[in-house]
């Protein structure tokens, strides 16, 4: 049995903060490094109603949106043992780059699901905490399509989940302690990875249409809490994160 603990309005200003991440240089709103041609905006046209877009600017880079609970007046923090259920729509332009994914302190990223159109096919699933990743291949995987995507931050397995049938396990996980912020954005690629978008391109957008996490019933928090601490003082325990 588990519970649900966080159910996403992308409306909520107490949830979610629009148009900055510390996952990106000085929080933003660039992030050349990572191959992105972003510049984030707090814009509640581009992330607020759950259609997360991107607008080409004069200066070769792309207007675009992103919403975090890092942050945020509630500061919802994904834990170990949580199932993450969400149901997108992709994006048809090539150099649109979608993606869910947590992140922590400089760190804790799991990526949910990252999708690139130019390979129309495929989703990447990634754990950057302790090294795994799949490049998944799926007939129902296409440029506008459906797809559902379930996620268990399991500590010694994330396990992904595509339109209800189980598709990798990387046997690695997060450990005990591991905790993140969540962000969803749409980000535009510059071309070292992926093709950047197309010339005539001037607009792009993805949609994720319902998001919620469950905990495992009874899971006490404070009480998990009080046991890290004590495992970190007193000796022993699975390390989380890198």
């Amino acid at each position: 049995m588990s519970d649900v603990v966080f159910t996403a309005d992308f409306r909520s200003h107490s949830q979610w903060v629009a148009g900055r991440s510390w996952a990106y240089p000085d929080g933003g709103p660039v992030n050349p490094s990572d191959d992105k041609l972003d510049h984030l905006v707090s814009d509640p046209a581009y992330s607020r109603a759950g259609t997360f877009r991107a607008t080409r600017r004069p200066d070769g880079l792309w207007d675009t949106g992103l919403l975090t609970t890092e942050g945020s007046e509630e500061g919802f923090l994904l834990r170990t043992g949580d199932i993450l259920e969400t149901r997108v729509r992709l994006p048809t332009e090539v150099g649109a780059w979608p993606a869910v994914w947590t992140w922590r302190d400089g760190g804790q990223e799991i990526d949910v699901f990252e999708y690139h159109p130019d390979h129309p096919d495929l989703l990447e699933f990634s754990n950057h905490v302790r090294g795994g990743h799949l490049y998944h291949r799926d007939d129902a995987v296409r440029p506008g399509g459906h797809v559902e995507l379930r996620v268990e931050f399991g500590a010694r397995s994330v396990v992904w989940w595509v339109n209800g049938e189980e598709t990798f396990a990387d046997r690695r996980g997060v450990g005990r302690r591991w905790h993140a912020h969540l962000i969803v954005n749409l980000s535009v690629c510059a071309g070292r990875y992926h093709p950047p978008p197309d010339p005539g391109t001037e607009e792009m957008s993805y949609a994720v249409e319902h998001l919620l996490v469950r905990r495992p019933a009874g899971d006490d928090v404070p009480a998990r809490r009080r046991a890290a601490a004590g495992a970190e003082s007193g000796g022993g325990g699975e390390s989380g994160g890198r």
